[in-house]
């Protein structure tokens, strides 16, 4: 399978979320955002309106906020205050992280609620759900699709990074197998050469959460075989 550089960089999502990420990582991000027109970049909170500043006329590039991020287990209330306050800096999509222990604890109406007003609350603007893959067996990663169709999310995502695992060609292929075409899988944690990336593409993800170093190797990589 071949992609063209410009087809690779659209569905890359550039993140800069560890706890670590400083407003220098942000900066470098912003510009590769700029020079290569990935489909969008995240950072934390706090650096939300900074990349929004930078990265301002630039329409192709969506900045986008996370939502209770990284652990999920937040209020309802919170994480719709916090997406409220992310849209109004100028974000343009939102992921937000399941609440994975309400998920584990079978309270399944409480989490679609929990995903449903986050989705409300954003509008048109899509809502990627975060559902933390290496914490969840298969039944819960069926579970948790389902009810993030119920809430009207657009995507379902692996994973925050955070956890010790991400995206897997297994998980991704589960929820895709799930939702169908009704909604995008998203794999994040982990994706850091071409050759996952592509794996992860056949087995249904069409976005991509990338830190900035592994976004450049697999653009090099992309280079190298054109």
């Amino acid at each position: 399978m071949k992609m063209t550089l410009t087809e690779l960089v659209r569905m890359m999502d550039l993140s800069a979320v560890r706890a670590e990420s400083d407003e220098a990582e942000v900066r470098a991000m912003a510009e590769w955002a700029r020079k290569y027109q990935c489909v969008a970049v995240f950072a934390l909170p706090a650096l939300s309106p900074l990349l929004c500043e930078l990265l301002a006329g630039e329409p192709a590039v969506a900045v986008g906020g996370v939502v209770g991020f990284p652990s999920g287990g937040v209020t309802t209330a919170t994480k719709t205050r916090e997406a409220e306050e992310l849209l109004g800096m100028g974000c343009r999509e939102l992921d937000m992280v399941i609440n994975i222990g309400l998920l584990r604890s079978g309270r399944h109406d409480e989490v679609r609620a929990d995903i449903r007003a986050v989705v409300d609350t954003a509008g048109r603007v899509p809502v990627k759900v975060i559902l933390e893959c290496h914490h969840l067996t298969d039944d819960q990663i069926r579970m948790a699709c389902r009810l993030c169709e119920e809430a009207g999310a657009a995507f379902v995502k692996t994973g925050t990074g955070w956890a010790p695992t991400g995206a897997t060609v297994h998980n991704v292929a589960l929820m895709k197998s799930c939702v169908g075409d009704r909604l995008k899988v998203k794999a994040a944690g982990g994706v850091r050469s071409l050759e996952t990336l592509i794996e992860l593409h056949r087995a249904g993800a069409t976005r991509f959460g990338i830190g900035l170093s592994s976004a450049v190797a697999i653009l090099q990589q992309c280079e190298s075989r054109s």
